[in-house]
């Protein structure tokens, strides 16, 4: 059973910077496509980045280049998510999620069905 824990959330001020993280937990991310999305609160969950464990690059959602990052530490079979220059609209629980699959016929990197292993989420909260 693959267990996601992440970490690093908490309280920033709006132009500040966080650092996320999502461990592995009993099991290594090796070929796994991993991913971050976030939920503000009365919204639909919604995609931030996300990339397959041997690949250099990741692919982000509609506006979050730029502003977050996507990147791994192998020996830790950690993931890492930096969100730089946080704004109001930020403020959102944010989950790292996780397949060891192909992605589903009829969907995207970017839906939330094609990720059956889903961390507990870390809150962040920006502030004025």
């Amino acid at each position: 059973q693959v267990q996601l824990v992440e970490s690093g959330g908490g309280l920033v001020q709006a132009g500040g910077s966080l650092r996320l993280s999502c461990e592995a937990s009993r099991h290594s991310f090796r070929n796994f496509r991993m991913a971050w999305f976030r939920q503000a609160p009365g919204k639909e969950r919604e995609f931030v980045a996300a990339y397959l464990w041997g690949d250099s690059k990741a692919n982000y959602g509609d506006s979050m280049e730029g502003r977050f990052a996507m990147f791994k530490d192998s020996a830790k079979d950690t993931v890492y998510l930096q969100a730089n220059r946080l704004t109001l609209e930020d403020t959102a629980i944010y989950y790292c999620a996780a397949t060891a699959f192909g992605i589903p016929f009829g969907t995207t990197i970017a839906d939330v069905k094609g990720y059956p292993y889903w961390g507990q989420g870390t809150q962040v909260t920006v502030s004025s």
